[in-house]
Formats: structure tokens, sequence, C-alpha cells
């Protein structure tokens, strides 16, 4: 906010202009320190999640130039405006998708979630993305 203060006040920047150069200022360097964190999350016995993570990547990547890949600790949140997905590896066997998705019925795999998100639901392999998954994936991108 700092930032966004000064280049509107001091050099005219409009909020919108203001908001972007922030945002490439604050990802410079980050692309290295993204990579480990995603290393970090799966190496080990979660090593073998990582297709399946990739799978997800690459189907949120084709919904817009708009789509952010927001590495923490331990998740990784997919942004538009705001969140709309966050991957998680969650055991050795299992990635957990939370998805947000305010008013659709749960469903067996769709399951009802606390939090950031509205929803969650499984993956054990990039099989499981599928269509039915990107289709409430796509309506999360959509909506953010």
């Amino acid at each position: 906010s700092e930032m966004l203060g000064l280049l509107k006040s001091e050099y005219g920047v409009t909020h919108g202009y203001a908001n972007g150069i922030t945002l490439q200022y604050r990802s410079q360097g980050e692309s290295a320190a993204d990579e480990d964190l995603v290393e970090a999350q799966y190496s080990g016995p979660k090593a073998a999640l990582r297709p399946t993570y990739e799978a997800l990547l690459s189907a949120a990547s084709q919904f817009g130039d708009d789509v952010q890949i927001s590495p923490k600790k331990a998740s990784v949140s997919l942004r538009r405006s705001k969140q709309f997905a966050l991957i998680e590896p969650a055991s050795a066997t299992r990635i957990q998708l939370g998805i947000n998705l305010r008013g659709a019925e749960a469903t067996d795999r769709l399951r009802p979630a606390t939090g950031m998100c509205t929803h969650k639901v499984s993956l054990c392999s990039p099989a499981e993305v599928d269509a039915e998954l990107l289709g409430w994936l796509r309506a999360a991108y959509d909506a953010a």
C-alpha cells in the first residue's frame, strides 16, 4: 500500500497502473524462490503428486493470460483479481484442491469447505483433472 500511495501521490499514476507497477516490482526475482517452494512441497514422499499438480497448472493457465500462480510454503494459490483456487499436497497420495464456488451445490466429489475456499476436491492422479473438475475450476476463474 505504501508503494501504491507513493506512485499515485508523487507521480500521478492511476490506481490501476500503480497496482500493476507494484506487482511487477514485487515479482522481481521471485521465480527461483517460487520454484524452490514448489520443489519443497513435492519432494520426498509427495514427489509422485507432481504430475497432478502440473496438470492442474496447465489447465488453469489456459483460462487466460491473467491467471496468477502464487506459491506459498505449503500451497499454491491460483488468482485472477482474487483467489479462485488453492492447490495443497495434503498427504503423500492426495492433493486437495480448494475452489471458490459460492452457491454451487456439493456433490460426492465436490465437497463443502470452510475458510478461503467454499469447496474442495481430492485428487490422486492427473487423470482426475477431467472435464467435470475443469468445469468447476473454470466457473471459479470466471467469478474471480
